[in-house]
């Protein structure tokens, strides 16, 4: 493994990780209602996670789907409704301090377990290891760095989401604001479901 391996695979993941999609809205969403520090267990479920994904698609899960494509189906599905429930819960979201609101962060286990519903991180997770996993003895080595450089990657472009979230709650001071943002924000996290069907 070289330095432009080593390169080139932390621009992918610096892409990849960067890039609008479920986690990154969902953290943007947090940092907005909760704030940047009720939301860094969410953010670090999303960085461990990934690399906890990839080395089950390397240990050999995802032929598991060509095998039985009810399993697929099944797991497209589950995705879709839980992702579903957070975009409800996320446009649902009152202004922060509301009394009657009694949504909370999610917690590091949920940020982690996420990864396992969300197609963007199925997809970076497949890419990263068809295109930087090398062949022979060199294939868990290559493996440990790709795990190792996505959360390098990703802990700072996902916590420039959360910035960005906690920086539009400082620019809304009204309910019918807060009302639009999280709307909003839940409405683009819901049209995510489309990624797990295509």
């Amino acid at each position: 493994m070289t330095i432009e391996w080593y390169a080139t695979l932390f621009g992918f993941a610096l892409l990849t990780c960067g890039t609008p999609g479920p986690n990154n809205l969902m953290l943007t969403a947090s940092g907005a209602n909760f704030g940047v520090r009720r939301t860094l267990p969410h953010l670090i479920g999303v960085v461990v996670g990934q690399p906890v994904l990839q080395l089950v698609l390397a240990l050999g899960f995802y032929p598991l789907f060509e095998r039985w494509p009810l399993l697929k189906l099944s797991l497209q599905v589950l995705g879709s409704l839980y992702l579903l429930w957070l975009a409800w819960r996320i446009a649902v979201a009152g202004a922060p301090g509301d009394p009657a609101r009694r949504a909370r962060p999610l917690t590091l286990l949920e940020g982690l377990g996420f990864q396992f519903l969300n197609p963007k991180a199925w997809m970076m997770g497949i890419s990263a290891i068809s295109l930087f996993s090398l062949p022979g003895s060199d294939y868990w080595p290559s493996l440990w760095g790709i795990m190792s450089v996505f959360p390098m990657a990703g802990l700072p472009v996902c916590f420039a989401w959360v910035l960005f979230g906690h920086q539009l709650s400082r620019w809304i001071n009204s309910d019918r604001g807060w009302r639009r943002l999280n709307g909003s924000l839940g409405a683009l996290t819901a049209l995510c479901v489309v990624m797990l069907w295509y």
